[in-house]
């Protein structure tokens, strides 16, 4: 991973599409100086478009067919954040997202790809299946190819075009065995208009191979549950519709007032600029260049893409910018389900298993260019062109010099106290220090993170998850916060930038207890550290849940999935697998509440949250001196990925220590699995682990999972057994493995 250097401007790319991949890896080489960028995406992984068919036909794996973003952006040192974009001011130049307040920007570039239209056919967008986005459309193929009564169902698909056809074939191919009713329903009197007619019947041909009906002229007029109405009063029967009709626009592009095309598309200058705001880019199928207006084809977001980044270098340095000027034609290849493939060009087609394997070569080329990420050649941040504002002369100060600037802090708590007015308060009762009243006693807890992703905002949640949880396991309630925040230098603006979404993200956290944030202290450092002093009250008349109080016979249950620590250390080696990474994230923003809540219900004995010293410290520190514990091994849950870094040999740097700290009252057998490794892994914003007495433990867990927490019974208290001391130096273990 590169090293990050203070920046002064925000490129914010939206979007995952073949421009936008390509820029990220052009830019990695040579940045301009004080540039950060940022990629917006709602998946951690992107699709290839040319080798979806060949994935659904079972010729590919996934991981084959996708471009891990978050692993591209660790290596090329850009900030990468999970959300969906909802709306666009350019005026204001802010990105309003699903689930943060928003995202500021100094240049953006767009490429977020097309969508089928889907509004124009009552019925459609309720009861079809797009194949964008291909997430999902995944998803729901990997359900219906392994129904049991898959030979008795009705696939239809709506379409007529390239992609249609090939996604049909691609079905048809894959359940030969157990093939469905299918059908193509095409509007136009034939299927691929525009391609040559040798074209045309190698697709009919295969259609008939295949047992696909294929019915031109038969356009659609509206859509019901479980049936197709068309224009010629006719129906057809459905239970599977999969729509893959003309492109169309994600209307928060019209809806922001940047010039559009008459379909809601960007309309871009031959710069692929937005033609109303010059510091917007558009790539990909979502822009349209208005000169040189071309087909919704990945081949052409493929092309633009060195453009692409040669212009946003270019923009940050005010240097002049290239033009690009399209192709007129170019090679189109369908895949036609088995390893077989139609190629045309200049009114030529050919078609064979030997286009197939042309096919492979090019697609196969392209996708390695995103799994083999070699540091050889790369350039550091900020070694490229351009001036920034956070290129300063000045080293930067320490002491209270370090201190983000009153008027930053200002705007940012009052920009947020309109969304979060009753947990920030007003500017004028603010003072030095804040009263804390209480009716009941109160309780403290302090805890802090460095930066484990590139995403202030979610830091900021989890964070706060990490600290509340001292509170909640025992049993109190969140009350109020004082924040630390140390921000990585940069200019005045990527500071205010930073600080808004830093507590932005805390106090989406604490507004679902009602805690308030009474205030803190915010600096500048080499690197993103946060953290939070946080207080909590006990219900009323309820005394405190303990880590100490367990008892012989009682069982231990677990909630979340162990591993962060190692999954994140491979992950800052860019070794780590995007969607383990997503995965482990949105454990981490899970509360414990819940999870306390029931712990108290089901009259827990002991309570603690394991975090940093692993589930074997927090464990031992449960059980004190006189007691010991059995661990069903393979019940321990297990986050996606963290496992395999082990196996290659990435562990935490606090993973050894851990061992070492508990290593006077027990060490690891020799020839333990490598999932009892488990048990030294630091976790950062981990579960809860509790006692409770045997007749509870069931009901507690299936109260957890009522509430979708997920839970695990790893083990029982015991009292401590001498008797097992090797000789008479020796402790007795303190934990004992269980296997089966």
């Amino acid at each position: 991973m590169l090293g990050r250097t203070p920046g002064g401007q925000d490129l914010v790319l939206v979007g995952g599409g073949h421009s936008h991949v390509l820029v990220l890896k052009q830019l990695a080489m040579s940045r301009p100086a004080g540039l950060r960028i940022t990629l917006i995406s709602p998946a951690a992984f992107t699709p290839y478009s040319g080798m979806l068919p060949g994935l659904l036909a079972g010729h590919y794996s996934f991981e084959e067919t996708h471009i891990d973003l978050m692993r591209l952006c660790q290596w090329a040192g850009v900030r990468f954040l999970v959300d969906t974009v909802e709306s666009l001011d350019p005026d204001r130049q802010r990105l309003y997202c699903q689930s943060r307040d928003y995202v500021a920007y100094d240049v953006l570039s767009i490429d977020i790809g097309s969508q089928p239209e889907l509004d124009s056919v009552p019925g459609a967008r309720e009861f079809a299946l797009p194949v964008k986005p291909v997430a999902q459309l995944w998803d729901r193929w990997e359900a219906l190819s392994g129904a049991d009564d898959l030979a008795k169902r009705r696939i239809a698909i709506v379409g007529g075009g390239a992609g249609s056809v090939e996604i049909a074939l691609a079905i048809a191919h894959r359940l030969t065995t157990n093939r469905p009713a299918m059908a193509l329903y095409c509007g136009g009197q034939e299927v691929l208009t525009g391609y040559t007619r040798g074209a045309r019947r190698a697709v009919e041909n295969q259609f008939a191979e295949l047992g696909v009906a294929l019915h031109c002229g038969h356009r659609v007029s509206r859509v019901s549950e479980s049936q197709l109405y068309f224009e010629s009063a006719t129906t057809a029967d459905f239970d599977t519709l999969i729509w893959c009709t003309g492109a169309s626009a994600a209307p928060w592009v019209r809806a922001s007032g940047l010039p559009v095309d008459e379909r809601g598309f960007m309309r871009v200058e031959d710069t692929l600029q937005s033609t109303g705001y010059s510091n917007v880019f558009g790539a990909g199928d979502i822009a349209t260049q208005y000169r040189h207006p071309r087909p919704k084809a990945g081949v052409y977001a493929v092309r633009q893409g060195p453009v692409l980044a040669d212009n946003l270098r270019s923009f940050f340095a005010s240097e002049s910018l290239r033009e690009h000027k399209p192709q007129t034609g170019f090679l189109s290849m369908l895949a036609l389900g088995p390893k077989s493939a139609v190629a045309q060009r200049n009114g030529f087609s050919v078609s064979g298993s030997w286009v197939w394997r042309w096919k492979d070569r090019i697609d196969r080329a392209f996708m390695a260019r995103f799994s083999d990420l070699s540091i050889v050649g790369m350039a550091e941040p900020g070694s490229g062109r351009g001036k920034s504002e956070g290129h300063l002369p000045q080293a930067p100060c320490g002491g209270c010099g370090a201190k983000v600037s009153g008027d930053a802090l200002s705007a940012v708590l009052g920009e947020l106290r309109e969304t979060y007015p009753q947990l920030l308060a007003p500017v004028a009762s603010l003072d030095d220090a804040m009263p804390v009243q209480t009716a009941e006693p109160l309780l403290q807890s302090l805890d802090a993170l460095r930066g484990l992703v590139d995403d202030p905002w979610r830091m900021g949640r989890i964070a706060a998850q990490h600290a509340l949880s001292d509170l909640y396991a025992c049993g109190a309630a969140p009350h109020s916060a004082l924040a630390l925040v140390t921000l990585p230098f940069a200019g005045p603006s990527l500071l205010h930038r930073d600080l808004h979404a830093v507590l932005d993200g805390a106090l989406s956290v604490f507004a679902e207890t009602g805690c308030k944030l009474h205030g803190g202290h915010s600096m500048q450092g080499p690197e993103l550290q946060l953290g939070f002093a946080v207080n909590g009250v006990l219900p009323s008349g309820r005394a405190a849940l303990t880590k100490r109080g367990g008892a012989p016979g009682n069982k231990l249950l677990l909630t979340k999935a162990l591993g962060s620590g190692a999954l994140f250390a491979a992950h800052m080696q860019s070794q780590m697998d995007g969607r383990y990474v997503e995965s482990a994230l949105r454990s981490m923003e899970q509360s414990n509440a819940v999870a306390a809540r029931v712990a108290r219900d089901f009259h827990a004995t002991a309570v603690t949250d394991v975090t940093g010293f692993g589930l074997a410290g927090h464990l031992l520190e449960m059980l004190g001196e006189s007691l010991a514990a059995d661990i069903y091994l393979d019940n321990l849950l297990v986050m996606p990925g963290a496992l395999d870094a082990m196996a290659s040999g990435v562990f935490s740097t606090l993973h050894e220590p851990n061992r070492q700290a508990v290593a006077t009252r027990w060490t690891l057998p020799e020839g333990s699995p490598l999932k009892a490794e488990l048990l030294f892994d630091p976790q950062t914003s981990g579960g809860l682990l509790m006692a409770l007495p045997e007749e509870k433990a069931e009901q507690a867990c299936e109260a957890l999972r009522a509430e979708n927490i997920e839970v695990a019974l790893i083990g029982e208290i015991q009292a401590l057994n001498t008797e097992n001391a090797v000789g008479a130096d020796e402790k007795a273990p303190a934990i004992t493995l269980k296997f089966g």
